[in-house]
């Protein structure tokens, strides 16, 4: 078990509906990490911005896009996630990887999908969240939208660290900030919330405020809010089990069954 967990989150603008420039751009941003991490975290289809042009974008479950995220984590020996447009038995999935750095993956299939702008026409939901366990740290990876319903991101199986990708716009800002900070309080775990910046092919602006909240609610990432940037930041497993063990919100969390 690793006592510390070292995330790094890339906050950036992304060429519209372009993967190749999209992958190009983010090999680049990888390359130029020089602190140790062990997981990199990318935003919601961060190779396409978030289109509803899924027949001309959506790749194979196997596509090069994965397989660009399978040799970035080997090169850098660490994990990567994001989330990427797919194709599977004739439907189209919001579909975030977990690349471990061995090139083993796992998948998660958004599970509320944007009807604001019409993305449950366009892409299928999915039905079963996931629990990864990397190097001894439990991670609850999530996208964008799902954020707004606590109830499918619930502690329920004492994971430690929660992961949200996301294309949110500048328009809800505040929303984002405030419920990453209270789906960390309430679920005592990391939250994670990476976000783009910049404009998309609709014209929706997004101004980032990607960051890490440690299990209190208290922001511990520094970087600048609103423009690109890439930061790693520490997590530390004993400041989740020391405030547990203290506090035992935990432990009156109501019992229930998602159907």
């Amino acid at each position: 078990m690793k006592k510390k967990l070292n995330i790094t989150i890339i906050q950036s603008e992304l060429h519209w509906e372009n993967a190749e420039a999209n992958r190009m751009m983010f090999s680049e941003k990888i390359q130029n990490i020089e602190s140790e991490t062990d997981l990199i975290v990318l935003p919601e289809m961060f190779s396409t911005g978030f289109s509803m042009n899924a027949e001309k974008l959506a790749e194979p479950n196997d596509g090069e896009t994965l397989n660009w995220m399978i040799s970035e984590a080997q090169k850098k020996n660490c994990a990567i996630t994001g989330s990427v447009i797919i194709s599977e038995n004739d439907k189209f999935y919001n579909r975030l990887f977990f690349v471990f750095p061995d090139g083993s993956f796992q998948k998660y299939d958004k599970k509320h999908t944007f009807t604001l702008a019409k993305e449950n026409e366009t892409y299928s939901a999915g039905k079963e969240r996931l629990i990864i366990d990397y190097k001894g740290w439990k991670i609850c990876p999530l996208v964008c939208y799902d954020l707004r319903f606590p109830v499918w991101a619930r502690n329920t199986k004492d994971y430690d660290v929660l992961i949200y990708v996301a294309n949110w716009p500048k328009v809800r800002t505040l929303a984002w900030d405030i419920l990453l900070r209270a789906r960390a309080i309430e679920n005592m775990a990391y939250c994670v919330g990476v976000n783009r910046v910049g404009f998309d092919g609709n014209d929706h602006e997004y101004i980032g405020h990607s960051a890490v909240y440690d299990v209190l609610g208290k922001q511990i990432s520094t970087a600048n809010f609103e423009t690109e940037f890439t930061e790693t930041i520490f997590l530390e497993k004993e400041h989740i089990e020391s405030n547990r063990k203290h506090l035992q919100f935990l432990n009156d969390r109501d019992s229930f069954t998602l159907r």
